[in-house]
């Protein structure tokens, strides 16, 4: 009688005890994790103390610049205050050296420092281990595999399909501004870099852009076709690239299993499901096709394979195949590096031409010497084209498509100035200030494509639209001859003025966007009131 009496006394000092172990355990942990964030910090603050910053809070760093519409400006009172680099905290124990001299450049694009994991790794499940997050040797094969993709000869009959996209598009906006002269365009020039990609390099047949049956978010089971989800895909891109950003700038989101628990985290597993979608339907038509009678004969011998059906046959050194993995992550990589970055070049260029319409019209006298009616563009032509190319560059100097890469250096750097940093620091080379900043070149908010006129010189790493080094975009001409077909046409084909309403705010999302859309004011070159041009100069 007593010891069953007592029995519910022991049971219950047996849990009050366990619960006691657990939670001095708990405190221990949380106090072994608090000594480890703090010699962090110290070590931080140590590394990086030859690199001036604002003040900071020791918490929350320097968040309160991290405002989308607010940080360039914020980066730009950087670069005229702070030499070439400063120290961002992104919050207490992590910070990073911003870099915005092209010596500091120089240096850290010439070595072999990995792209920085804590930056690169939020993208992974998004693109995969493509040739944007490889490292070494494997990186070394992938990029060696790929680059008779871009040979001139594979180049050359692009130009035409690029302009036939050019011109779809165009003929959409003559439809639009008929009936309303002002546009957003960013959208719609997404839709034709996206129905240029697809038909360079991933052999696709039909066009994107006319394919007006598909809902703008079909359900996962209906994207048989990669025409059927072009919109939705476009849209996944912009949500997840936002989501990323988000991401890395919240301390509480670095945990993968935490962030996978978020609304933010359910979203942007979704964004990559929608986005995987349209890459795996590209990837199993074109093998469906290869398997048809004829035409893997037909393909393989041809002198130049296009970009997927070098993955298709592609053998690596040890002579296997790409994994589907590897193949999937290629093409995710290349989907969006070969769109969305042309598409934001493309966008603030026109952008750029519409703000300036002396500029414009030069530009356009020009392309229409060449060109007359533009009823064809070649190859040729594209060299041909010196003042619109200077337009295109100051542009692209204004604004980077890519405004920020980033690196951790895995091994010590000394800077030409003296200043050195050990391993393990992340530098995030800010082309964006780069190109803005007014040591490099002076008046640098100024539109003046004289800069780039022939015979001028710079700094070998004050210009920096595709990178530098050994990882310099490997589809840097491709996107030059995209740029130069799609302002041409354009030019011939509308008088661009600025959407003073709706001024466009620059804001960096793996590339750059704008906060309110680029919204522009068209008017066909064949209207009657257009016979009267504006004097320009």
């Amino acid at each position: 009688m007593s010891v069953s009496a007592l029995s519910p006394s022991r049971a219950l000092g047996g849990v009050s005890g366990l619960l006691q172990v657990v939670s001095l355990l708990g405190l221990v942990l949380l106090l072994i994790k608090a000594a480890q964030l703090y010699l962090r910090r110290q070590w931080l603050l140590k590394a990086l103390h030859h690199f001036p910053s604002p003040p900071s809070h020791w918490f929350c760093g320097h968040k309160w610049e991290y405002q989308e519409e607010g940080e360039l400006p914020h980066l730009l009172k950087r670069v005229e205050k702070y030499p070439r680099a400063c120290v961002r905290w992104m919050w207490g124990t992590r910070a990073l050296l911003l870099v915005y001299d092209p010596d500091y450049m120089k240096m850290v694009l010439g070595r072999s420092d990995p792209k920085a994991h804590v930056t690169y790794r939020c993208l992974k499940p998004w693109i995969g281990t493509g040739l944007l997050l490889l490292e070494g040797q494997t990186w070394f094969q992938h990029r060696r595999m790929l680059t008779p993709a871009f040979h001139y000869d594979i180049l050359k009959p692009y130009v035409g399909i690029m302009a036939d996209s050019v011109r779809v598009m165009l003929d959409k906006w003559e439809e639009l501004v008929s009936q309303d002269s002002h546009l957003e365009i960013f959208g719609h020039v997404s839709l034709m870099t996206l129905d240029t990609i697809m038909k360079c390099a991933f052999s696709q047949q039909g066009s994107v852009q006319t394919d007006r049956s598909a809902p703008p978010s079909p359900p996962a089971s209906s994207a048989s076709s990669p025409f059927r989800n072009s919109q939705s895909y476009i849209q996944a891109i912009r949500d997840v690239s936002h989501l990323i950003v988000s991401r890395l700038r919240n301390a509480f989101h670095q945990n993968d299993l935490i962030y996978r628990l978020t609304p933010e985290g359910h979203w942007n597993h979704r964004a990559c499901q929608l986005a995987h979608q349209h890459t795996d339907a590209v990837i199993k038509e074109r093998k469906a096709r290869l398997q048809k009678e004829g035409e893997l004969e037909k393909v393989r011998s041809r002198r130049h394979l296009d970009f997927l059906d070098i993955l298709l046959f592609a053998r690596m050194e040890n002579g296997s195949s790409l994994s589907d993995e590897d193949l999937r992550a290629e093409v995710d990589t290349f989907m969006f590096e070969g769109h969305d970055t042309t598409a934001s070049g493309i966008s603030w260029i026109l952008y750029a031409l519409a703000s300036h319409p002396e500029h414009q019209q030069r530009c356009r006298e020009e392309i229409q010497s060449l060109l007359a009616d533009g009823a064809s563009i070649t190859w040729d032509h594209l060299d041909q084209m010196p003042y619109t190319t200077m337009c295109i560059k100051e542009a692209m100097r204004l604004y980077p498509p890519v405004p920020v890469i980033s690196r951790e250096l895995s091994k010590p750097i000394t800077f030409p100035d003296g200043r050195s940093l050990p391993a393990g620091i992340l530098v995030s080379l800010s082309i964006y200030g780069l190109h803005h900043n007014p040591k490099v070149w002076p008046n640098p908010e100024v539109f003046d494509p004289t800069r780039f006129a022939p015979g001028s010189t710079r700094h070998s790493h004050a210009f920096l639209p595709f990178s530098g080094g050994s990882r310099n975009c490997i589809g840097k001409q491709f996107a030059m001859n995209e740029l130069k077909v799609a302002v041409a046409l354009t030019l011939l084909r509308f008088e661009l003025s600025p959407d003073s309403s709706r001024v466009p705010v620059p804001m960096p999302v793996i590339v750059l966007r704008s906060k309110n859309g680029i919204h522009l004011q068209l008017r066909k070159l064949s209207d009657p009131d257009l016979a009267h041009h504006i004097n320009y100069k």
